[in-house]
């Protein structure tokens, strides 16, 4: 669960108190099947209202009295350790948000010799860690360039010994001792890929055993650029990192909002989940771009398809809340989706029909999760399905979730024949979940 959106403290009435917010919900999330948060920057921003992608102090995580307040705009760090308390007592991992490309206000400006430009490039928090001059960011003595810039923020050097070393520092500090489990790297096409793989890398321990944390990056860019930073990434890593499948999330976009979208685009291995599914984390919305291109409609189509195919989806807490997508009791909603992948959504992705209309998958099965059959109908109006030949031989079949615009009629159940094959089909405009009996 990505467990906040853009502005959500302020949109919600709970500025300076998000992180009690999320926690109140930790119970029920767990209990609906999800494994893990995705925290917004917990670290002190430039102002006392900020998202946190503006970084002033790293170790400011809501106990300094600067920038306007004491807290971040989500809450203190007592807050902030009570939360993450919470979803290790309930099972579930905590992912930071991490902004090491940019920061932003400096105390004092600086002129950089190299170019005699003048930089808001004195840090000097009150945490008094991490403090940064003009020799920490871009021009460097150390580096020509790493990447893209960030808006007008001072851009970090990673090449700075002094910075390397608090980078690294920092990331320890947010798994040994404040209790994160992973990272979401924010922005890493402004800086090497290498800072995510020493950081996946780095010897952490948690109760005295070594701990590696999940890490996701943000590469916001095609199947072939994602792909060249997964390989820098993680050559000759041990605990490789993931990418957000922004590739498979226009394509999602493009089958609930386009007219005439042909269902046989969804083959193509074009995306990261189909072509490294064990490095790719799907999503059907976030906080930045749902504010420029939200799915308008039929959303709950992208997120039948996350929840089914491999990868790891990201639900998003504004769909999931604020749009009353979840719908606990209900076979239409992402918390039917959401138990369907925990219990069986195992094994291997094969397509066994593609047309315009008309798409079914299985998942083949995988220990304890014994596989299903999502059928995908982009006809408005009318059912659509047929006969496809599945991996289970005289096996009843359920469905356990399904949706459409038009026909909430429930599917009936099907049967395989003893050469594995089945007629499977779906409602107008939706979808339906079948799992083995």
């Amino acid at each position: 669960m990505q467990a906040f959106y853009w502005d959500c403290p302020s949109v919600e009435n709970r500025e300076f108190q998000w992180w009690k917010r999320v926690q109140a919900e930790v119970a029920g999330l767990r209990k609906a099947g999800f494994s893990a948060l995705w925290l917004p920057p917990a670290s002190k921003a430039a102002s006392a209202r900020s998202m946190g992608y503006d970084v002033y102090d790293y170790y400011d995580l809501g106990n300094f009295d600067q920038k306007g307040s004491v807290p971040t705009w989500f809450g203190s760090r007592a807050d902030l350790a009570e939360l993450i308390r919470s979803a290790h007592e309930n099972g579930m991992q905590v992912y930071a948000d991490i902004i090491l490309n940019h920061n932003n206000g400096g105390d004092q400006p600086e002129v950089n010799p190299i170019d005699n430009v003048e930089r808001w490039t004195k840090f000097e928090p009150q945490s008094e860690k991490f403090s940064r001059t003009w020799k920490c960011f871009h021009p460097s003595p150390y580096e020509t360039w790493d990447g893209e810039n960030f808006g007008q923020m001072p851009d970090l050097c990673h090449r700075n010994p002094a910075v390397y070393g608090d980078v690294l520092e920092y990331a320890r500090w947010l798994v040994e001792e404040v209790g994160f489990d992973g990272f979401r790297y924010d922005f890493v096409k402004g800086y090497g890929s290498w800072i995510c793989t020493s950081i996946q890398e780095l010897r952490m321990s948690r109760t005295g055993q070594p701990f590696k944390p999940f890490g996701v990056g943000e590469c916001w860019d095609s199947d072939r650029v994602i792909f060249h930073w997964l390989d820098q990434a993680n050559e000759w890593s041990d605990n490789p990192v993931c990418a957000f499948d922004f590739p498979l999330r226009e394509k999602l976009k493009r089958l609930c909002d386009q007219f005439g979208f042909s269902l046989k685009t969804l083959v193509d291995k074009d995306t990261v989940s189909a072509g490294r599914p064990d490095e790719a984390v799907t999503f059907v919305g976030n906080h930045d771009i749902c504010r420029t291109n939200d799915i308008v409609n039929d959303k709950m189509l992208a997120y039948a398809y996350i929840l089914t195919h491999e990868g790891y989806p990201c639900v998003f807490w504004q769909d999931y809340f604020n749009y009353g997508l979840a719908k606990p009791d209900s076979v239409g909603g992402i918390n039917a989706l959401v138990r369907l992948h925990e219990d069986f959504a195992g094994g291997a992705t094969e397509v066994l029909h593609a047309d315009d209309n008309l798409y079914v998958m299985q998942r083949t099965g995988s220990g304890a999760q014994k596989g299903l059959v999502f059928v995908l109908n982009n006809r408005g109006d009318a059912w659509n399905g047929g006969w496809v030949q599945t991996k289970w031989s005289n096996t009843r079949f359920t469905a356990r979730a399904w949706y459409s615009g038009v026909d909430l009629q429930e599917p009936g159940e099907k049967w395989t024949g003893q050469d594995g094959w089945g007629e499977f089909w779906a409602p107008p405009r939706g979808y339906a979940v079948y799992v083995p009996q």
